[in-house]
Protein backbone atom coordinates (compact mmCIF):
# COMPACT_ATOMS: atom_id res chain seq x y z
CA UNK A 1 0.00 0.00 0.00
CA UNK A 2 1.47 3.41 -0.92
CA UNK A 3 2.44 5.92 1.74
CA UNK A 4 -0.52 8.30 1.94
CA UNK A 5 1.77 11.11 3.08
CA UNK A 6 3.54 11.06 -0.28
CA UNK A 7 0.74 9.88 -2.57
CA UNK A 8 0.76 11.60 -5.95
CA UNK A 9 -1.95 10.15 -8.15
CA UNK A 10 -1.62 12.89 -10.76
CA UNK A 11 0.83 10.55 -12.52
CA UNK A 12 -2.12 8.21 -13.19
CA UNK A 13 -4.05 10.92 -15.03
CA UNK A 14 -3.40 12.84 -18.24
CA UNK A 15 -6.51 14.99 -18.16
CA UNK A 16 -5.18 17.56 -20.63
CA UNK A 17 -5.29 14.83 -23.26
CA UNK A 18 -8.16 12.85 -21.72
CA UNK A 19 -6.47 9.67 -20.40
CA UNK A 20 -7.14 7.88 -17.09
CA UNK A 21 -5.24 4.91 -15.67
CA UNK A 22 -7.53 2.01 -14.71
CA UNK A 23 -5.59 1.46 -11.48
CA UNK A 24 -7.69 4.15 -9.83
CA UNK A 25 -10.66 1.76 -9.95
CA UNK A 26 -9.11 -1.35 -8.39
CA UNK A 27 -5.94 -0.54 -6.43
CA UNK A 28 -6.48 -1.27 -2.72
CA UNK A 29 -3.92 1.29 -1.60
CA UNK A 30 -5.65 4.03 -3.58
CA UNK A 31 -8.97 3.01 -2.06
CA UNK A 32 -7.58 3.22 1.50
CA UNK A 33 -6.22 6.66 0.69
CA UNK A 34 -9.67 7.67 -0.57
CA UNK A 35 -11.19 6.73 2.77
CA UNK A 36 -8.66 8.94 4.52
CA UNK A 37 -8.30 11.89 2.19
CA UNK A 38 -11.69 12.10 0.54
CA UNK A 39 -14.35 10.49 2.72
CA UNK A 40 -12.82 11.58 6.04
CA UNK A 41 -12.02 15.03 4.65
CA UNK A 42 -14.90 16.20 2.41
CA UNK A 43 -18.37 17.40 3.25
CA UNK A 44 -20.65 14.38 2.74
CA UNK A 45 -24.44 14.34 2.40
CA UNK A 46 -25.97 12.44 5.34
CA UNK A 47 -29.69 13.35 5.46
CA UNK A 48 -32.50 15.66 4.48
CA UNK A 49 -33.88 17.71 7.36
CA UNK A 50 -37.35 16.27 6.74
CA UNK A 51 -36.03 12.84 7.76
CA UNK A 52 -35.19 14.12 11.24
CA UNK A 53 -38.00 16.60 11.68
CA UNK A 54 -38.51 16.55 15.47
CA UNK A 55 -36.26 16.02 18.52
CA UNK A 56 -35.38 12.36 18.93
CA UNK A 57 -35.68 11.53 15.22
CA UNK A 58 -32.63 9.69 13.92
CA UNK A 59 -31.30 7.67 11.02
CA UNK A 60 -28.17 5.63 10.49
CA UNK A 61 -25.94 5.92 7.44
CA UNK A 62 -22.27 5.99 6.42
CA UNK A 63 -19.52 8.50 5.81
CA UNK A 64 -17.18 6.47 3.66
CA UNK A 65 -17.08 3.17 5.54
CA UNK A 66 -17.59 4.86 8.91
CA UNK A 67 -21.05 4.05 10.28
CA UNK A 68 -22.73 7.16 11.73
CA UNK A 69 -25.92 8.22 13.49
CA UNK A 70 -27.71 11.41 12.41
CA UNK A 71 -30.00 12.64 15.20
CA UNK A 72 -32.13 15.69 16.01
CA UNK A 73 -31.24 16.86 19.52
CA UNK A 74 -33.62 18.14 22.16
CA UNK A 75 -32.50 21.67 21.32
CA UNK A 76 -33.37 20.90 17.65
CA UNK A 77 -29.71 20.89 16.63
CA UNK A 78 -28.60 18.21 14.16
CA UNK A 79 -25.88 15.89 15.42
CA UNK A 80 -23.75 13.39 13.52
CA UNK A 81 -21.48 10.97 15.36
CA UNK A 82 -19.85 7.58 14.96
CA UNK A 83 -22.10 4.58 15.42
CA UNK A 84 -19.43 2.73 17.41
CA UNK A 85 -19.33 2.40 21.17
CA UNK A 86 -16.32 3.98 22.87
CA UNK A 87 -16.11 0.97 25.22
CA UNK A 88 -15.57 -2.03 22.92
CA UNK A 89 -16.47 -0.63 19.52
CA UNK A 90 -19.79 -2.41 18.99
CA UNK A 91 -22.37 -0.78 16.73
CA UNK A 92 -24.60 1.26 19.05
CA UNK A 93 -27.72 1.54 16.88
CA UNK A 94 -28.89 -1.15 14.46
CA UNK A 95 -32.14 0.51 13.35
CA UNK A 96 -32.21 2.29 9.99
CA UNK A 97 -34.37 5.12 11.36
CA UNK A 98 -36.71 5.92 14.20
CA UNK A 99 -37.21 8.07 17.28
CA UNK A 100 -35.26 7.67 20.51
CA UNK A 101 -34.46 9.37 23.79
CA UNK A 102 -30.93 7.92 23.87
CA UNK A 103 -28.82 5.17 22.30
CA UNK A 104 -27.79 2.12 24.32
CA UNK A 105 -25.11 -0.35 23.26
CA UNK A 106 -26.39 -3.94 23.51
CA UNK A 107 -22.96 -5.32 24.47
CA UNK A 108 -22.41 -3.76 27.92
CA UNK A 109 -25.29 -1.31 28.20
CA UNK A 110 -23.36 1.94 27.83
CA UNK A 111 -25.75 4.76 26.91
CA UNK A 112 -25.30 7.92 24.86
CA UNK A 113 -27.39 11.04 24.27
CA UNK A 114 -28.90 12.41 21.09
CA UNK A 115 -25.74 14.47 20.73
CA UNK A 116 -23.46 11.43 21.20
CA UNK A 117 -22.52 12.44 24.73
CA UNK A 118 -21.75 9.61 27.20
CA UNK A 119 -24.62 9.29 29.68
CA UNK A 120 -24.06 6.27 31.88
CA UNK A 121 -22.76 2.72 32.21
CA UNK A 122 -24.08 -0.19 34.30
CA UNK A 123 -22.29 -0.31 37.67
CA UNK A 124 -20.56 2.91 36.79
CA UNK A 125 -19.17 3.22 40.32
CA UNK A 126 -16.67 0.49 39.41
CA UNK A 127 -15.28 2.70 36.65
CA UNK A 128 -15.28 5.80 38.81
CA UNK A 129 -12.63 4.18 41.00
CA UNK A 130 -10.27 4.25 38.01
CA UNK A 131 -8.08 7.36 37.80
CA UNK A 132 -8.29 7.41 33.98
CA UNK A 133 -12.10 7.31 33.82
CA UNK A 134 -13.34 10.57 32.30
CA UNK A 135 -16.98 10.67 31.05
CA UNK A 136 -16.14 13.71 28.92
CA UNK A 137 -13.81 11.59 26.79
CA UNK A 138 -16.21 8.70 26.30
CA UNK A 139 -18.80 10.25 24.01
CA UNK A 140 -19.29 9.04 20.45
CA UNK A 141 -16.92 10.88 18.11
CA UNK A 142 -18.74 13.83 16.55
CA UNK A 143 -18.57 15.28 13.05
CA UNK A 144 -19.02 18.91 12.03
CA UNK A 145 -22.52 19.53 10.63
CA UNK A 146 -23.80 22.23 8.29
CA UNK A 147 -26.91 22.46 6.10
CA UNK A 148 -27.95 23.97 2.81
CA UNK A 149 -31.68 24.49 2.16
CA UNK A 150 -32.76 21.20 3.68
CA UNK A 151 -29.71 19.09 2.83
CA UNK A 152 -27.56 18.02 5.79
CA UNK A 153 -23.81 17.57 5.32
CA UNK A 154 -21.10 16.44 7.73
CA UNK A 155 -17.31 16.17 7.80
CA UNK A 156 -14.87 14.68 10.29
CA UNK A 157 -12.10 17.10 9.25
CA UNK A 158 -11.81 20.06 11.66
CA UNK A 159 -9.75 21.92 9.05
CA UNK A 160 -12.24 21.53 6.21
CA UNK A 161 -13.55 24.77 4.68
CA UNK A 162 -17.09 25.85 5.46
CA UNK A 163 -19.85 24.10 3.54
CA UNK A 164 -20.52 27.40 1.75
CA UNK A 165 -16.92 27.48 0.48
CA UNK A 166 -16.99 23.78 -0.35
CA UNK A 167 -20.08 24.22 -2.53
CA UNK A 168 -19.03 27.60 -3.88
CA UNK A 169 -21.14 29.04 -6.68
CA UNK A 170 -22.55 25.57 -7.31
CA UNK A 171 -25.41 26.62 -5.02
CA UNK A 172 -26.74 28.64 -7.98
CA UNK A 173 -27.44 25.32 -9.69
CA UNK A 174 -28.61 23.53 -6.52
CA UNK A 175 -31.34 26.12 -6.10
CA UNK A 176 -32.96 24.76 -9.28
CA UNK A 177 -34.27 21.86 -7.20
CA UNK A 178 -33.93 23.17 -3.63
CA UNK A 179 -35.44 26.64 -3.96
CA UNK A 180 -37.92 26.71 -6.83
CA UNK A 181 -40.88 26.95 -4.41
CA UNK A 182 -41.56 28.91 -1.21
CA UNK A 183 -42.29 25.76 0.79
CA UNK A 184 -38.92 24.11 0.23
CA UNK A 185 -38.40 20.38 -0.21
CA UNK A 186 -38.82 17.08 1.61
CA UNK A 187 -37.84 13.47 1.11
CA UNK A 188 -40.59 10.95 0.46
CA UNK A 189 -40.64 8.50 3.36
CA UNK A 190 -38.55 5.41 2.76
CA UNK A 191 -35.14 4.60 1.31
CA UNK A 192 -34.31 2.03 -1.36
CA UNK A 193 -31.05 0.20 -0.57
CA UNK A 194 -29.14 -2.12 -2.86
CA UNK A 195 -25.63 -3.41 -3.53
CA UNK A 196 -23.66 -3.16 -6.76
CA UNK A 197 -20.27 -4.70 -7.48
CA UNK A 198 -18.62 -1.59 -8.87
CA UNK A 199 -16.12 1.04 -7.80
CA UNK A 200 -17.88 4.08 -6.27
CA UNK A 201 -16.33 6.47 -8.80
CA UNK A 202 -17.97 4.74 -11.78
CA UNK A 203 -21.57 5.80 -10.96
CA UNK A 204 -20.41 9.11 -9.47
CA UNK A 205 -18.70 10.08 -12.73
CA UNK A 206 -21.69 8.80 -14.70
CA UNK A 207 -23.98 11.28 -12.94
CA UNK A 208 -21.45 14.11 -12.97
CA UNK A 209 -21.49 14.34 -16.75
CA UNK A 210 -22.27 11.23 -18.81
CA UNK A 211 -25.30 12.22 -20.86
CA UNK A 212 -23.61 10.48 -23.79
CA UNK A 213 -24.66 7.00 -22.60
CA UNK A 214 -28.38 7.73 -22.37
CA UNK A 215 -29.52 7.37 -26.02
CA UNK A 216 -27.73 4.01 -26.30
CA UNK A 217 -27.87 2.44 -22.82
CA UNK A 218 -31.44 3.50 -22.05
CA UNK A 219 -32.96 3.05 -25.49
CA UNK A 220 -35.00 -0.04 -24.54
CA UNK A 221 -36.15 1.48 -21.24
CA UNK A 222 -37.27 4.65 -22.99
CA UNK A 223 -39.21 2.61 -25.54
CA UNK A 224 -41.00 0.87 -22.67
CA UNK A 225 -42.08 4.25 -21.24
CA UNK A 226 -42.56 6.39 -24.34
CA UNK A 227 -42.94 3.90 -27.15
CA UNK A 228 -39.75 5.35 -28.65
CA UNK A 229 -36.07 5.60 -27.81
CA UNK A 230 -34.23 8.39 -25.99
CA UNK A 231 -33.98 11.45 -28.21
CA UNK A 232 -31.14 13.85 -27.40
CA UNK A 233 -30.08 15.88 -30.42
CA UNK A 234 -26.36 16.71 -30.07
CA UNK A 235 -26.95 20.25 -31.38
CA UNK A 236 -29.73 21.34 -28.98
CA UNK A 237 -28.81 23.94 -26.38
CA UNK A 238 -27.13 22.06 -23.57
CA UNK A 239 -24.16 22.43 -21.28
CA UNK A 240 -21.92 21.01 -18.63
CA UNK A 241 -20.93 23.10 -15.60
CA UNK A 242 -18.49 22.25 -12.83
CA UNK A 243 -17.19 23.96 -9.69
CA UNK A 244 -14.81 22.36 -7.15
CA UNK A 245 -15.35 18.94 -8.72
CA UNK A 246 -19.15 19.18 -8.46
CA UNK A 247 -20.79 18.79 -11.86
CA UNK A 248 -24.17 19.44 -13.49
CA UNK A 249 -24.87 18.39 -17.09
CA UNK A 250 -28.11 19.73 -18.50
CA UNK A 251 -30.28 20.72 -21.39
CA UNK A 252 -32.79 23.53 -21.36
CA UNK A 253 -35.69 21.40 -22.58
CA UNK A 254 -37.82 21.84 -19.46
CA UNK A 255 -39.39 18.41 -18.95
CA UNK A 256 -37.20 15.74 -20.57
CA UNK A 257 -36.26 13.86 -17.40
CA UNK A 258 -39.59 14.47 -15.71
CA UNK A 259 -41.38 12.87 -18.66
CA UNK A 260 -39.40 9.66 -18.11
CA UNK A 261 -41.26 9.17 -14.83
CA UNK A 262 -44.19 8.08 -16.98
CA UNK A 263 -46.90 10.50 -15.78
CA UNK A 264 -48.28 13.19 -18.05
CA UNK A 265 -49.69 14.93 -14.97
CA UNK A 266 -46.13 15.62 -13.72
CA UNK A 267 -45.20 17.23 -17.04
CA UNK A 268 -48.34 19.38 -16.98
CA UNK A 269 -47.69 20.31 -13.35
CA UNK A 270 -44.14 21.49 -14.13
CA UNK A 271 -45.24 23.45 -17.17
CA UNK A 272 -47.96 25.19 -15.16
CA UNK A 273 -45.34 26.23 -12.58
CA UNK A 274 -42.74 27.50 -15.06
CA UNK A 275 -43.83 31.19 -14.96
CA UNK A 276 -43.67 31.24 -11.15
CA UNK A 277 -40.27 29.53 -11.13
CA UNK A 278 -39.00 31.96 -13.76
CA UNK A 279 -40.09 34.89 -11.60
CA UNK A 280 -38.23 33.32 -8.66
CA UNK A 281 -35.06 31.97 -10.29
CA UNK A 282 -34.94 33.41 -13.81
CA UNK A 283 -35.87 31.96 -17.19
CA UNK A 284 -32.82 29.73 -17.58
CA UNK A 285 -33.22 27.91 -14.28
CA UNK A 286 -36.97 27.60 -14.84
CA UNK A 287 -36.17 25.62 -18.00
CA UNK A 288 -33.77 23.38 -16.03
CA UNK A 289 -36.26 22.20 -13.37
CA UNK A 290 -37.45 19.05 -15.15
CA UNK A 291 -34.85 18.94 -17.90
CA UNK A 292 -32.63 16.12 -19.13
CA UNK A 293 -29.80 16.42 -16.64
CA UNK A 294 -27.75 14.72 -13.96
CA UNK A 295 -25.60 15.92 -11.06
CA UNK A 296 -22.88 14.75 -8.70
CA UNK A 297 -21.83 16.71 -5.64
CA UNK A 298 -18.28 15.56 -5.07
CA UNK A 299 -17.57 12.93 -4.02
CA UNK A 300 -20.57 10.56 -3.91
CA UNK A 301 -23.93 12.38 -3.74
CA UNK A 302 -25.83 12.33 -7.03
CA UNK A 303 -29.28 13.16 -8.29
CA UNK A 304 -31.44 13.62 -11.35
CA UNK A 305 -33.03 17.10 -11.23
CA UNK A 306 -35.86 16.06 -13.51
CA UNK A 307 -36.62 12.75 -11.81
CA UNK A 308 -35.90 14.09 -8.31
CA UNK A 309 -34.19 10.76 -7.59
CA UNK A 310 -31.40 11.34 -5.04
CA UNK A 311 -28.70 8.78 -4.32
CA UNK A 312 -25.49 8.18 -2.40
CA UNK A 313 -22.82 5.71 -3.56
CA UNK A 314 -21.41 4.36 -0.27
CA UNK A 315 -18.05 2.62 -0.87
CA UNK A 316 -17.69 -0.94 0.41
CA UNK A 317 -14.18 -1.69 -0.81
CA UNK A 318 -12.69 -0.95 -4.24
CA UNK A 319 -15.19 -3.17 -6.05
CA UNK A 320 -18.53 -2.73 -4.29
CA UNK A 321 -20.96 -0.03 -3.22
CA UNK A 322 -24.13 0.22 -1.19
CA UNK A 323 -26.58 2.48 -2.99
CA UNK A 324 -29.16 4.50 -1.03
CA UNK A 325 -31.94 6.13 -3.09
CA UNK A 326 -34.75 8.54 -2.18
CA UNK A 327 -37.27 10.69 -3.98
CA UNK A 328 -37.29 14.40 -3.13
CA UNK A 329 -40.31 16.59 -3.79
CA UNK A 330 -41.50 20.12 -3.17
CA UNK A 331 -43.25 20.19 0.20
CA UNK A 332 -46.11 22.19 -1.28
CA UNK A 333 -46.82 19.87 -4.21
CA UNK A 334 -50.26 18.20 -4.32
CA UNK A 335 -50.33 14.76 -2.70
CA UNK A 336 -51.18 12.98 -5.95
CA UNK A 337 -48.12 14.55 -7.62
CA UNK A 338 -45.91 13.41 -4.73
CA UNK A 339 -47.23 9.88 -5.10
CA UNK A 340 -46.48 9.92 -8.83
CA UNK A 341 -42.89 10.96 -8.16
CA UNK A 342 -42.53 8.15 -5.61
CA UNK A 343 -43.85 5.51 -8.00
CA UNK A 344 -41.98 6.98 -10.94
CA UNK A 345 -38.63 6.76 -9.14
CA UNK A 346 -39.31 3.14 -8.17
CA UNK A 347 -40.29 2.31 -11.76
CA UNK A 348 -37.11 3.79 -13.23
CA UNK A 349 -34.33 3.97 -10.60
CA UNK A 350 -34.74 1.11 -8.16
CA UNK A 351 -33.06 -2.34 -8.25
CA UNK A 352 -35.85 -3.55 -10.57
CA UNK A 353 -36.21 -0.21 -12.36
CA UNK A 354 -36.17 -0.16 -16.13
CA UNK A 355 -33.27 2.33 -16.20
CA UNK A 356 -31.34 1.22 -13.12
CA UNK A 357 -30.81 -2.30 -14.46
CA UNK A 358 -29.19 -0.84 -17.59
CA UNK A 359 -26.78 1.27 -15.57
CA UNK A 360 -25.99 -1.31 -12.89
CA UNK A 361 -24.94 -3.94 -15.41
CA UNK A 362 -22.63 -1.48 -17.18
CA UNK A 363 -21.07 -0.17 -13.96
CA UNK A 364 -20.38 -3.68 -12.66
CA UNK A 365 -18.72 -4.83 -15.88
CA UNK A 366 -16.75 -1.59 -16.18
CA UNK A 367 -15.25 -2.44 -12.77
CA UNK A 368 -14.89 -6.21 -12.94
CA UNK A 369 -13.13 -6.38 -16.32
CA UNK A 370 -10.18 -4.63 -14.67
CA UNK A 371 -9.28 -7.94 -13.01
CA UNK A 372 -7.41 -8.91 -16.17
CA UNK A 373 -3.65 -8.20 -16.02
CA UNK A 374 -3.39 -6.96 -19.60
CA UNK A 375 -6.68 -5.08 -19.34
CA UNK A 376 -5.31 -3.13 -16.39
CA UNK A 377 -2.49 -1.76 -18.55
CA UNK A 378 -4.84 -0.12 -21.05
CA UNK A 379 -5.77 3.46 -20.26
CA UNK A 380 -9.30 4.84 -20.61
CA UNK A 381 -10.20 7.77 -22.85
CA UNK A 382 -12.02 10.82 -21.46
CA UNK A 383 -11.30 13.30 -24.25
CA UNK A 384 -14.80 14.20 -25.45
CA UNK A 385 -15.47 17.94 -25.58
CA UNK A 386 -11.90 19.23 -25.41
CA UNK A 387 -11.85 22.89 -26.36
CA UNK A 388 -15.58 23.35 -25.69
CA UNK A 389 -15.32 25.76 -22.73
CA UNK A 390 -17.58 28.75 -23.17
CA UNK A 391 -19.36 31.60 -21.43
CA UNK A 392 -23.12 31.90 -21.30
CA UNK A 393 -24.54 34.31 -18.69
CA UNK A 394 -25.98 33.79 -16.16
CA UNK A 395 -24.46 30.30 -15.74
CA UNK A 396 -21.56 30.42 -13.23
CA UNK A 397 -18.51 28.20 -12.91
CA UNK A 398 -16.57 26.35 -15.57
CA UNK A 399 -19.08 26.05 -18.42
CA UNK A 400 -18.80 23.83 -21.49
CA UNK A 401 -21.01 23.66 -24.57
CA UNK A 402 -23.00 20.45 -25.18
CA UNK A 403 -23.94 17.96 -22.48
CA UNK A 404 -22.35 15.23 -24.63
CA UNK A 405 -18.98 15.97 -23.08
CA UNK A 406 -16.34 14.56 -20.72
CA UNK A 407 -15.50 17.98 -19.24
CA UNK A 408 -17.24 17.37 -15.91
CA UNK A 409 -15.66 13.93 -15.60
CA UNK A 410 -12.21 15.41 -16.16
CA UNK A 411 -12.95 18.04 -13.50
CA UNK A 412 -14.19 15.31 -11.13
CA UNK A 413 -10.93 13.38 -11.45
CA UNK A 414 -8.83 16.53 -11.16
CA UNK A 415 -10.52 17.26 -7.81
CA UNK A 416 -10.06 13.61 -6.81
CA UNK A 417 -6.35 13.74 -7.59
CA UNK A 418 -5.86 17.10 -5.86
CA UNK A 419 -7.44 15.77 -2.65
CA UNK A 420 -5.49 12.51 -2.64
CA UNK A 421 -2.20 14.31 -3.27
CA UNK A 422 -2.72 17.04 -0.67
CA UNK A 423 -1.57 16.72 2.93
CA UNK A 424 -4.32 19.10 4.07
CA UNK A 425 -7.04 21.41 2.83
CA UNK A 426 -4.55 24.27 2.52
CA UNK A 427 -2.95 22.35 -0.35
CA UNK A 428 -6.22 21.71 -2.25
CA UNK A 429 -6.82 24.23 -5.05
CA UNK A 430 -10.35 25.50 -5.64
CA UNK A 431 -11.92 25.67 -9.05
Amino acid sequence: MPDHADMNVHRLLDLDNGWVDRRIFFDRGIYEAELERIFARCWLFVAHESQIAVPGDFLTTYMGEDAVIVARGRDRSINVFLNSCSHRGNRVCFAEAGRARSFVCNYHGWSFGLDGRFLAAPQQALYERCSSFDPNRLGLHRARVETYKGLVFATFDPDAPSLADYLGDFTWYLDVVLDNDDGGTEFVEGCIKSRLKCNWKVPAENFVGDAYHAPWTHDSGARAVFGRGVWMAPDHESYQANINGHGWEFGLDGVGNAAALGYREIVEHLRSREPAVAARLGNERARMVGALSSVTLFPNFSFLPGHLAFRVWHPKGPHEIELHTWSMINRGDPEHIKEMYRKGVMRTFSPAGILEMDDGENWEHATQTNAGFVTRTRKLYYGLGQGSQCERPPFPGNLFANQFNDANQRAFYRRWANLLSAKGWADVPAG
